[in-house]
C-alpha cells in the first residue's frame, strides 16, 4: 500500500501537483525565466566558489522564486510557494548536471 497521502486545496479539490501542471501549462514564461535565473546564479556562485577554493555551487529555489516575483513587473498572479519542489524537479529533470545544486526531499504526496 503506497505512504504517500494525497493533499487536494479545498477550494478546488485538486492536489498541489494537478495544481502545478494547471499554472505551468498557462504561465510557460515562469519555467523559462526560473530556468534562467538558476543558470545565472549557478554559474555566478561556481566562479566565486573557485575563487575561495569552496566547495559546491548551491541555489534556492524559495529564492529565485522571490527573485522572479521582483522582477516581473506585475508579479505572477497564482505563484505559489507549494510549486517551488516541483520547479526543482523540473529544472533537475531538464537539466540533470544541476542535480547538486537543489536540495530535494522525498516527496509525501503525489
Amino acid at each position: 500500500m503506497p505512504t504517500a497521502v494525497l493533499r487536494t486545496h479545498r477550494a478546488s479539490g485538486r492536489t498541489i501537483t494537478e495544481q502545478f501542471h494547471a499554472f505551468d501549462a498557462h504561465n510557460p514564461h515562469v519555467y523559462r525565466a526560473l530556468e534562467r535565473l538558476a543558470a545565472r546564479r549557478l554559474a555566478a556562485r561556481r566562479l566565486a566558489a573557485r575563487r575561495l577554493a569552496a566547495g559546491a555551487a548551491r541555489v534556492s529555489l524559495k529564492d529565485l522564486f522571490e527573485d522572479l516575483r521582483r522582477h516581473l513587473p506585475y508579479g505572477v498572479a497564482g505563484l505559489n510557494n507549494n510549486f517551488t519542489a516541483l520547479y526543482a524537479r523540473r529544472l533537475i529533470e531538464d537539466h540533470p548536471h544541476w542535480a547538486g545544486a537543489f536540495e530535494l526531499r522525498r516527496r509525501r504526496a503525489a
